[in-house]
């Protein structure tokens, strides 16, 4: 049997027996890697310079940032902040649901964070109000999953640190398409609003909205730290994590009090539960990537695919129905890992630019999140609201329409996601 066909059926069906993903990564290369009398040392190497990064240490650093944001009053001066700037609308808690993500992501970059700590406030308050349980589920695991676009995002940093890609460019380049993911959301809430009768909050009033926003002015300096340091040359994305994290603390612990010192070793070991995780199926699927590349998967999915179309247009849509179905099996990390060289071979083969092309599949692998039977945030929220798992699904397939529609959106107008790169790194483009 063909060794890349071999490492497949093998990974798969570890996974489908429930195995770790790690360990299903770890022991599908190393039974391939027998199979073709490569030294096993290999297995142990590629683990190891798969998380040998730099780089990769800014993602412990945002996931303690979210556990810091839900230690203390962080999250409910956002919410108060998003409450005040478009409660108002008509279906308030809909809207400021999507808000106060699209906020959070600019923060923390962890969807699962997101849904967890949002959902566990403002699904309850949307089922008071009237709202379907399914659907307050829904979008909230819709919207959080904008934190694995809108910088800093965990996804963008990885992609960028194994597929050699200007991070700092990739988080400009994910800020335009993140925020349009979250105004169709909005958008859509408002047509099911007016169609529903969903009420809209009170506006607080001017004087009382001022004073709302400068509680919540501290928080919302994290994403101008990160993205302005990260951007600007001041630091490395890892060193900006690190910037967050000191900014955090010193809001939580000194300004606002909230955090009692007591409860750091708490948090930080949380923190490291969140990263170990994560952090040995990276491990896994460095080897897994790998080997992925020694047997030459790049240059067959492409050989095949121009086969079948040479249209810049086709090749990405094929492409973007492959990292959705990869998407319902495999978290983004994983996937992004796995099948970058693919990803990027394809991206080559369409002509766009490696910062479209990250942001892009960054983009559509982030449905992922909310498509079973991976689907962690859908998981997560449907839980909360006390709704089946189905009829979340349901409520949830046309906000998933929106956030591919974007995606194929910026394939036809690029300077959706390069307009800000091009703008701010303008040396990464040679002038074009």
């Amino acid at each position: 049997m063909n060794p890349l066909v071999t490492l497949l059926l093998a990974f798969f069906a570890l996974i489908a027996l429930r195995v770790n993903i790690g360990f299903a990564l770890i022991l599908s290369s190393a039974l391939v890697i027998k199979m073709e009398g490569l030294p096993l040392i290999s297995v142990v190497n590629q683990m190891f310079a798969g998380i040998d990064s730099f780089t990769l240490l800014a993602v412990p650093f945002f996931m303690l940032l979210g556990r810091l944001l839900n230690a203390g009053s962080i999250t409910t001066r956002l919410l108060e902040v998003a409450d005040a700037t478009v409660g108002h609308v008509r279906g308030g808690l809909g809207h400021v649901n999507v808000f106060v993500s699209m906020v959070f992501a600019s923060l923390s970059g962890s969807a699962a964070a997101d849904t967890a700590s949002v959902g566990s406030i403002l699904i309850p308050a949307m089922k008071q109000a009237g709202y379907p349980a399914p659907f307050a589920a829904a979008l909230t695991a819709a919207s959080s999953t904008l934190g694995v676009i809108i910088p800093p995002s965990i996804i963008l940093i990885v992609y960028g640190a194994f597929g050699n890609v200007s991070i700092g460019a990739l988080f400009v380049g994910g800020v335009v398409p993140g925020l349009l993911v979250g105004l169709f959301m909005m958008g859509y809430t408002y047509v099911l609003a007016v169609r529903h009768g969903y009420p809209a909050n009170p506006f607080p009033g001017f004087p009382a909205m001022g004073r709302i926003l400068v509680r919540g002015a501290p928080p919302l300096m994290i994403p101008v730290i990160v993205l302005g340091g990260i951007v600007g040359g001041i630091f490395t994305p890892t060193e900006g994590a690190i910037a967050a994290v000191l900014w955090a603390l010193f809001l939580s612990v000194v300004v606002y009090r909230d955090v009692p010192l007591r409860a750091l070793p708490k948090v930080l070991a949380e923190a490291v539960v969140d990263f170990a995780i994560p952090m040995f199926t990276v491990a896994g699927a460095g080897i897994f990537g790998w080997l992925i590349a020694y047997l030459g998967a790049a240059q067959i999915v492409v050989d095949f695919i121009l086969g079948v179309t040479d249209t810049p247009f086709l090749i990405i849509l094929m492409l973007i129905g492959f990292l959705l179905l990869v998407g319902m099996v495999l978290n983004p990390i994983s996937a992004t890992l796995i099948f970058l060289p693919i990803i990027q071979a394809l991206g080559d083969t369409a002509g766009m630019n490696p910062i479209h092309m990250g942001v892009l599949s960054t983009i559509v692998l982030s449905v992922g999140l909310i498509t079973p039977p991976y689907g962690i945030c859908l998981l997560i929220a449907s839980q909360i609201a006390g709704a089946s798992l189905g009829r979340c699904m349901l409520a949830a397939a046309p906000i998933c329409l929106l956030t591919v529609f974007v995606a194929i959106l910026s394939f036809f107008v690029p300077d959706i996601v390069l307009g800000l790169p091009k703008l701010l790194v303008p040396e990464l483009f040679n002038g074009g």
